[in-house]
């Protein structure tokens, strides 16, 4: 009762209530006189640059080059065995306060000696700014975990374990999260079979889904068996019959 009166005594006839469409007296107008400033160059290639160098003048025994690309981002090329003094540098150290794991991703490049390119996205709230860490490794070779350091590297990790077979030591529960428990393979490999090994169905006779292997319906006519990463020269040698004497990747007459 006493919120309905103090309400009533604010109400007069000149000015609107927004809210019940009668009129009060405090509606207040507030127009910006100075518009926000809008900074024209971010990020600032300069300071990715000097910070760049900063890290590699900290850690030469494990970064091996810095880069800026041509999206703005600064790119830290280390050694596999860094991983965890890099990315721990770059969480705790004061000029840097990258606290964010964003995401972890690969790239597999069959032809290359150590296939796999190992990709790590950071954000530091504090800076505003972003940084990419990159490191390589093969098939047999294991990459130390960063569960210990970001707690985000659970589920990234586990994905890129799924998706491509990269082993991380040290991983609390390194298991497949995208493809099921008895699935063969690792379907992000260049050298993975675009039609896969299995084929899933339920079975109305079971009463349940099986697996069975994989059998195409229509009948082959004409078809080009080879993968079409083949076309790629940068991910594998062109096979013969698809290399003519001007380049590669054009098919003979």
């Amino acid at each position: 009762e006493y919120g309905k009166q103090w309400y009533q005594r604010r109400v007069r006839a000149d000015q609107v209530d927004f809210y019940t469409g009668s009129k009060t007296e405090d509606v207040i107008l507030r127009r910006e006189e100075r518009p926000a400033e809008i900074q024209e160059a971010y990020p600032d290639i300069d300071k990715l640059e000097r910070f760049g160098k900063y890290v590699a003048a900290i850690l030469p025994k494990y970064v091996q080059d810095v880069r800026i690309t041509s999206t703005k981002e600064l790119e830290i090329l280390i050694h596999p065995e860094g991983i965890v003094p890099v990315m721990g540098m770059l969480k705790d150290h004061t000029n840097a306060q990258f606290k964010a794991l964003m995401e972890i991703t690969a790239n597999d490049v069959p032809g290359r000696e150590y296939r796999f390119e190992l990709v790590y996205c950071l954000l530091s709230h504090h800076y505003n700014s972003r940084c990419i860490v990159k490191t390589y490794t093969d098939e047999l070779t294991p990459v130390d975990s960063l569960t210990p350091l970001f707690k985000s590297a659970d589920w990234g990790e586990r994905e890129v374990w799924d998706m491509y077979g990269v082993y991380f030591a040290g991983h609390p529960d390194l298991r497949r999260i995208l493809t099921d428990y008895g699935f063969q393979g690792h379907p992000q490999r260049k050298d993975f079979p675009l039609t896969g090994f299995s084929e899933v169905r339920y079975d109305n006779e079971l009463a349940r889904i099986v697996y069975e292997p994989v059998e195409v319906a229509q009948e082959f006519r004409k078809f080009d068996l080879d993968t079409p990463w083949e076309l790629f020269p940068k991910h594998r040698e062109a096979p013969e019959h698809l290399i003519t004497e001007g380049g590669e990747g054009e098919k003979k007459e």
